[in-house]
């Protein structure tokens, strides 16, 4: 038996060595494709319908067919996890534009990706003692579609690991806060918990943190500056590869004196006793 991750490529299982698309496919002669990302707890792929509707509602937004229901994907999604024999996965699932005649017109048949791998862990350091993160200039084009067109973020973060730094935020025109280039941004002013809504991704984690938050603290769901948010008392950010992690430095501004603070410590523990019930089966 291979020890290669096995893809599903647009009706196939296949080894990742072998795993193509033909050349004419939109997604690789002009980026056009969306994608979504989730990772596995208890071998289960976690807020696995969340991460398919955001998926479809991507491709809608962008005017990319969608063909297959949710119901669908998730089997493929499960059948792929079951040719594969990580203890944990990542998964990505991608649709692609498909065929293009003239290598610009769009067409009508997309092509489904799935692609599994060995779940990647972050240094322990990042949630224990937190991380320092930078702001870049920008916003997202099309704020509620996760496009495989990820030039401005690659950009973004590279510039982020040269400064020391783990990710960039998103900072517009006005100073206003957008979201990170994968992760999405929280803060604590005292007992109440920020976030925006405008202008980013709907975050899947996100939408979960805030459903276990709101009985312990008040949430404002509203604009955020950069000045506010680097007056914080504490600033987390989510995602679902990277679950919740503690910032502690925000370009040059040090927050919650560089130490993991005592309500983001309660979030993190929010979260991942809800994923520890998730993976024992205790919650679908």
């Amino acid at each position: 038996m291979s020890d290669q991750d096995i893809y599903y490529i647009d009706g196939e299982f296949i080894e990742a060595s072998k795993a193509v698309i033909p050349v004419n496919d939109l997604a690789l002669l002009r980026g056009y494709g969306v994608f979504d990302f989730l990772r596995t707890y208890g071998r289960k792929p976690f807020c696995v319908e969340e991460h398919i509707t955001r998926l479809k509602n991507s491709a809608g937004l962008i005017g990319l067919p969608f063909p297959w229901t949710i119901d669908e994907v998730i089997g493929i999604i499960n059948q792929t996890l079951a040719r594969n024999h990580h203890a944990e996965s990542n998964i990505r699932i991608i649709v692609t534009g498909g065929p293009s005649d003239d290598f610009i017109t769009l067409g009508n048949v997309p092509r489904l990706l799935i692609l599994v791998g060995e779940l990647r862990y972050y240094p322990p350091e990042w949630y224990s003692r937190g991380v320092k993160v930078i702001t870049v200039p920008g916003w997202r084009a099309i704020p509620g579609a996760k496009t495989i067109n990820y030039l401005s973020a690659l950009v973004a973060l590279e510039t982020a690991h040269l400064r020391g730094a783990v990710e960039a935020i998103s900072i517009d025109r006005d100073g206003k806060v957008g979201e990170g280039q994968t992760s999405t941004v929280f803060a604590f002013s005292g007992d109440r918990l920020l976030t925006n809504e405008d202008g980013i991704l709907p975050g899947v984690t996100r939408e979960l943190i805030l459903r276990l938050t709101e009985s312990e603290f008040t949430q404002q769901i509203r604009e955020i500056t950069l000045d506010e948010l680097r007056r914080s008392d504490e600033v987390f950010m989510t995602a679902s590869n990277k679950e919740v992690f503690p910032v502690v430095q925000v370009d040059d501004t040090v927050i919650s004196n560089g130490l993991l603070g005592p309500r983001t410590s309660r979030v993190m523990e929010l979260f991942r006793d809800h994923i520890n019930r998730f993976a024992q089966g205790s919650i679908n």
